[in-house]
């Protein structure tokens, strides 16, 4: 795909996003997997402030060449192993989902003197093959970082499950800003991490102030 239709796509979705949100309230992550740093600096220079990972060695071969006027974040899942090659790089990790996760996150953070920024994993699908907290253990896991001085939650995020239709994914994106309006009532600039290339119009229908489009911007991922 050429930069002038990744440019295109771009601002098609961003057009969309802003027809939705009159208020410019949403913010617009582009996931940049398996795409090239060359194409990723490109949007970048282009406007684009907010880019999105999801896999640790993609973000070590690719930090030193990217354009850091983005912010950066891991959307994928973190292995516990991993985190100490990413808590000097990214802004917000948005996948946690366990307490052991949260303590190592805080103690690499801690050592090197900083906060991190961080969302809550909701499995709002209750699949098996993702990552996240279930639905109804939420306020309790909320409840058991709060001791953990060297992360900040910001907020919730989730995957729903690949649905066939708006009222499905209206379905799972719904009891995910249940939880978010119960949790973070108090808290205006707290963030909602819900919908994808497929869905993110239906998330921000829901409520979501964060959407994570790749595909719909580079085109389907072609894997070697």
């Amino acid at each position: 795909m050429t930069k002038e239709q990744i440019k295109e796509n771009y601002e098609n979705v961003l057009k969309k996003v802003r027809e939705l949100d009159k208020e410019g309230k949403v913010q617009l992550l582009i996931a940049t997997k398996t795409q090239s740093t060359e194409d990723i600096n490109f949007l970048i220079s282009e406007g684009v402030d907010l880019i999105g990972e999801n896999r640790v060695s993609e973000i070590r071969e690719k930090y030193d060449g990217l354009d850091k006027r983005a912010s950066l974040h891991l959307i994928g899942s973190l292995q516990k192993n991993k985190v100490k090659y990413i808590c000097d790089k990214v802004d917000m990790i948005h996948s946690v989902d366990s307490l052991s996760l949260a303590e190592e996150i805080n103690k690499r953070c801690e050592k090197i003197g900083r906060v991190m920024d961080i969302l809550i994993e909701i499995n709002s699908g209750r699949e098996e093959a993702k990552g996240g907290i279930l639905p109804e253990e939420a306020d309790e896991f909320y409840a058991s970082l709060s001791a953990l001085k060297s992360i900040r939650v910001r907020g919730l995020m989730t995957m729903a499950p690949r649905c066939n239709s708006r009222e499905e994914y209206l379905k799972y994106f719904s009891l995910t800003k249940e939880i978010f309006d119960r949790l973070f009532k108090n808290e205006k600039d707290a963030i909602l991490s819900m919908g994808m290339s497929e869905s993110y119009l239906y998330a921000i229908e829901a409520g979501a102030n964060l959407v994570r489009v790749g595909s719909a911007v580079f085109g389907e991922r072609k894997y070697i």
